[in-house]
């Protein structure tokens, strides 16, 4: 039989190459050796299944218990469904390190959305293939059930050793506070140092405990517990305080709110008191019933006396306790008396009163508030306050801003016209105020300008609350975010902006820290 040159079949192509991108997630800044792992397990897979990875997404020292925290991942499906992608397969290590969410819809929803982008998710190590067979997907759901069940068994090990830590008087995270310190003690309860603000314990066997601060803090702290004994409102007492310029253990102005948490915390009368708020599996915060927490009596040094602390609280208990309408209503009526007009400032201000925040809750609005006591109020002379006092809360707010990166060690100018603020020379920022407005059925709204002619890097918005009195919590924007000059907000939002709120202004302060570079010892 003769064959035809022209037909004779030449030798086969080599197959085209799947372009591939590698995900590699750990959980904290300890598993050192974690990524070059998976790396390798992941490049053995690519390399024995003909693929060629062209990209590489990350998520270092992230939490596998929630998407939103993970922008690596979010990154990778953004790309994933974009027309210009360039990969058609994600090899990832193993189930755990796409995630370990409790609920394992959301682990199958990001790989689902992946599929929809005709992109294939490979676990290279996992004992099965991800063909989509119906055994995989039992297989799937097995483990992601597992990975989610890991998580909750590691969180009840883990609070159940802080438990137990507590009860033998040791301190468990956070900051002392002011007026205290963190002190570092070995095995034996021996005292090793101070810590500073930022440090930690080097030894697993070691221990922290709070012991009292320098004697002007001390002080301090016990004039501020006899001054709210004998009459004067946390306001005042903050007022006072910087006034003689004593700032917080932060380097921060004081507040309503900072003087309340000195007045409360048992820490104060060597009570360690723990699980009084929680936020387990990344989920939402939750403030504890007292029968909930953990504690620990007389385990450090008090530094207030016992009955003045209980005076205080009783204090509180008592300007706190839930009002009837008509004595909320009496208590306004006197106030309107005494003052010739009402506001959401002058109530907030005013001793012995529920906040403005409360009526409007109570009532439905302030004005409604107002008309039950017969006070008609004058809309422009109200904008005219609300102006004033948002404009002495941007400039408390900017200070306090600016003194609070020099305490970091950072550099910082402020440009007299615009207050643009250029952080270390490296970037810039602007701090702008958000005012509450009320819906015609009684939602809250905010509006944040973004200075488009300024062009900073950075939009600090400052979300006021309810009745324009204090911050609600902040917004750290980069620039541009979107192609406007405002972003309306409402109570709940779209988890595209939602990423960038913030309950303090830590992490924008985080970008400004400068640690010092230890010489080197030749």
């Amino acid at each position: 039989m003769k064959i035809d040159r022209k037909t004779r079949p030449g030798p086969r192509p080599e197959p085209a190459r799947r372009r591939a991108v590698a995900y590699v997630r750990m959980s904290t800044g300890l598993q050192q050796y974690s990524p070059e792992n998976q790396m390798a397990a992941i490049e053995r897979y690519a390399a024995e299944h003909g693929m060629e990875i062209v990209a590489t997404y990350s998520d270092e020292a992230r939490s596998g218990l929630r998407y939103e925290n993970r922008p690596g991942m979010r990154q990778m499906l953004a790309d994933a469904q974009s027309e210009a992608s360039g990969f058609d397969t994600i090899l990832v290590y193993d189930i755990s390190r796409w995630g370990r969410f409790q609920n394992p819809d959301q682990s199958a929803s990001i790989e689902y959305a992946c599929r929809e982008a005709d992109v294939e998710v490979h676990y290279c190590k996992e004992q099965f293939a991800n063909d989509g067979s119906p055994m995989a997907a039992v297989f799937k759901a097995f483990k992601r059930s597992m990975a989610a069940e890991y998580s909750r068994e590691l969180s009840n090990k883990v609070f159940a050793g802080q438990c137990r830590l507590i009860g033998l008087g040791f301190r468990q995270g956070g900051m002392a506070g002011y007026g205290l310190r963190r002190m570092r003690i070995d095995r034996d309860r021996e005292p090793q140092g101070v810590l500073d603000r930022g440090e930690y314990k080097s030894l697993q066997t070691d221990r922290v405990i709070l012991v009292p601060g320098p004697d002007k803090e001390v002080e301090t702290v016990r004039w501020m517990y006899r001054q709210f004994v004998a009459g004067r409102h946390e306001g005042e007492i903050a007022a006072l305080l910087n006034e003689k310029g004593i700032v917080t253990d932060l380097g921060r102005p004081w507040t309503r709110g900072t003087v309340r948490q000195v007045l409360t915390n048992e820490k104060y009368i060597g009570h360690n008191v723990y699980n009084r708020h929680s936020c387990k599996l990344k989920g939402k915060h939750r403030t504890n019933p007292p029968e909930e927490w953990v504690r620990a009596d007389g385990a450090f040094e008090a530094i207030v006396d016992e009955k003045q602390f209980a005076a205080a609280r009783e204090t509180i208990r008592e300007r706190s306790r839930r009002f009837s309408d008509q004595e909320m209503l009496d208590r306004l009526q006197h106030l309107f008396k005494r003052k010739g007009y009402l506001s959401g400032f002058v109530i907030d201000e005013a001793g012995n009163m529920p906040s403005s925040g409360c009526y409007a809750s109570r009532f439905g609005s302030l004005v409604r508030a107002y008309a039950l006591v017969g006070f008609t109020p004058d809309r422009d002379y109200r904008y005219v306050e609300i102006n004033r006092r948002l404009r002495s809360v941007h400039a408390r707010e900017v200070a306090a801003a600016i003194a609070a990166i020099k305490t970091l060690g950072g550099a910082v100018t402020q440009d007299p016209e615009t207050d643009l603020l250029t952080v270390n020379g490296e970037f810039t920022a602007s701090i702008v105020v958000a005012r509450c407005r009320h819906t015609k059925a009684g939602s809250r709204r905010w509006k944040i300008r973004l200075d488009t002619g300024l062009a900073p890097d950075l939009t600090v918005a400052l979300r006021m609350d309810g009745a324009n009195g204090s911050v609600l919590d902040y917004y750290i924007l980069p620039f541009p975010i979107l192609d406007t000059d405002r972003i309306g907000l409402a109570e709940k939002n779209s988890p595209m902006l939602d990423v960038f709120r913030f309950e303090t202004l830590d992490r924008f302060f985080a970008m400004a820290e400068r640690a010092p570079i230890a010489e080197i010892a030749r």
